[in-house]
């Protein structure tokens, strides 16, 4: 197999009535962990790279972006490459640059008629230059190392008829929903509103998105793929397992123990994950 585009993977879920399981990476350990945890499940998979990481990175989207390619084109199961949660219209120009076919423009936090305005503006660059594109209404908490959002706050969810004239108006190819779940989770106790997921599958015209989904024991997450989520976005939980590993087996000069045993433990994280979407 190789890199495949990560819309292709999603549209090709959504066919399936399945979803895709899309990682954030950022260490190279994170990529070379996520590729072998779908390879254990022998299942697709997408790589992501937020905005965030790219500033963790120094700013410099090639070098990781590089390395994540050439991990996906040496796996044995299809690979996505995906930029997450970008405000940057600077950013979001690179992206084509650096291999990418996919990008989530985030302006939620802005208001409605203002997130409009700015999500039309970058899907239809994006699509000028043959990238597909996710949007966000409704946002969901915890980003940018922010306390994770009360996910039964008021203004907190997706509204299904705000969803359906935001998908029309703007062009985006798939929608990132607010519906119980929140970044940052490091304990797997979120519950979903299955009840507007359901409403929103009816409604809305792309594939639906789930952020925050770390947060979410295994029922949870196979029951947001039986009610319509055909992308399912999981960070917090890699990091996780890297840094409870990294503690466990940490020596006094030489990373590579260390490193191993992170490796291995996102590893199985990601294979677990994967699996219980499926």
């Amino acid at each position: 197999m190789s890199l495949v585009p990560a819309g292709t993977l999603v549209l090709e879920a959504a066919g399936a009535g399945r979803a895709v399981a899309a990682f954030n990476i950022i260490t190279l350990e994170h990529a070379e962990a996520v590729i072998a945890g779908a390879e254990e499940a022998g299942l697709p998979v997408i790589l992501q790279l937020s905005e965030n990481a790219v500033k963790f990175r120094g700013g410099r989207l090639l070098p990781i972006s590089r390395a994540a390619v050439a991990c996906a084109e040496a796996a044995t199961v299809p690979v996505g490459l995906h930029l997450d949660h970008v405000k940057s219209p600077e950013l979001l120009r690179q992206a084509g640059e650096a291999g990418y076919r996919s990008v989530m423009y985030d302006a939620a936090h802005l208001a409605y008629a203002e997130n409009l305005e700015a999500t039309r503006s970058a899907a239809d660059w994006a699509h000028a230059n043959g990238l597909w594109i996710e949007a966000e209404l409704g946002e969901v908490g915890g980003k940018n190392g922010a306390a994770p959002l009360d996910p039964h706050a008021p203004g907190a969810r997706t509204d299904p008829d705000e969803a359906r004239r935001f998908v029309a108006d703007s062009g985006v190819d798939a929608l990132a929903v607010a519906i119980g779940s929140s970044h940052a989770m490091t304990s797997r106790t979120a519950a979903l509103d299955h009840a507007l997921l359901a409403r929103l599958a009816k409604t809305v015209e792309v594939p639906l998105v789930l952020h925050g989904s770390s947060g979410l024991p295994d029922a949870e997450l196979a029951a947001a793929v039986a009610g319509g989520i055909r992308k399912v976005n999981i960070g917090t939980a890699l990091n996780v397992a890297m840094t409870q590993a990294i503690r466990t087996h940490l020596t006094p000069a030489d990373p590579r123990p260390y490193l191993t045993a992170a490796r291995t433990a996102m590893a199985a994280t990601a294979a677990a994950m994967i699996s219980a979407l499926n």
